[in-house]
């Protein structure tokens, strides 16, 4: 698999990866582009390009009004597989896409499929689509070697995570906690735990996203996960600072 393949070539030289999400469409699909140019001039390994959808279940308050504000300005599924072929033709990094099932389901889990390989997109992250009822979907993505991505939670027991880990490629998603994006995580001995739990439980390389937000949170990281993933804190950022200071963000947390 062309994407864990990518992901151990780059930790035989670095600690740990940084993944970064944004929401296509958000604050526009320009504007989107100018905060992927500058995350991966900042050094970011890998991103995630989330179409936006109008009930993100796993999603806190800052992601959902960045998915509502893109919907609301005609952000369409076609645009958004355009930008996200765009961005994986000029940057040589990974590029995911990440959306809820609906989509796919939509606009035709082949044509979706097929339109992802035709742009050069290594996987897809379907938070809410457990593998016992997405088997058309993921036997179409592993039909065009593109990974799909399942999640682990705190709560996911060590039979479900192997179970889970069987139909998984790339890499495995561990959520940090239980709950919605954004909200504060705990960096302490039980994630250290669980994350020896994920370990265990998978022989491919694992992210850990929700909740990071600090070089701290990233440090903690290294030696217990391969990937940190920095999603409704990049947002704030560029909130709060613009998009350059996007950039300065993610090199403070190497």
């Amino acid at each position: 698999m062309a994407l864990e393949k990518y992901i151990r070539t780059q930790l035989a030289e670095k600690k740990i990866l940084l993944m970064t999400h944004i929401v296509l469409g958000y604050p526009s699909l320009d504007a989107s582009y100018r905060i992927i140019q500058t995350m991966v001039k900042a050094g970011v390994d890998i991103m995630e390009l989330q179409i936006p959808f109008s009930e993100p279940t796993a999603d806190g308050p800052v992601i959902v009004k960045a998915n509502q504000h893109a919907i609301d300005n005609g952000t369409t599924v076609e645009a958004c597989m355009q930008l996200a072929g765009k961005a994986a033709k000029e940057f040589k990094i990974p590029f995911l896409i990440m959306t809820y099932y609906n989509v796919p389901y939509k606009y035709g889990i082949e044509k979706f499929t097929l339109r992802m390989k035709e742009n050069n997109l290594m996987g897809t992250i379907i938070p809410d689509l457990p593998p016992e009822e997405g088997k058309d979907f993921l036997e179409a993505m592993n039909r065009v070697d593109i990974a799909p991505i399942l999640i682990f939670s705190p709560t996911t027991t060590d039979e479900r995570m192997s179970y889970l880990s069987s139909s998984t490629k790339g890499f495995i998603y561990c959520a940090a906690r239980k709950g919605v994006t954004g909200k504060d995580t705990n960096f302490s001995e039980d994630l250290s735990a669980y994350l020896k739990r994920c370990r265990k439980a998978t022989s491919l390389p694992i992210a850990v996203g929700f909740g990071i937000k600090h070089k701290e949170d990233v440090d903690f990281l290294k030696g217990k996960a391969d990937i940190a993933v920095i999603g409704t804190q990049s947002i704030r950022v560029m909130e709060e600072s613009g998009v350059d200071a996007v950039g300065a963000f993610i090199r403070g947390l190497r």
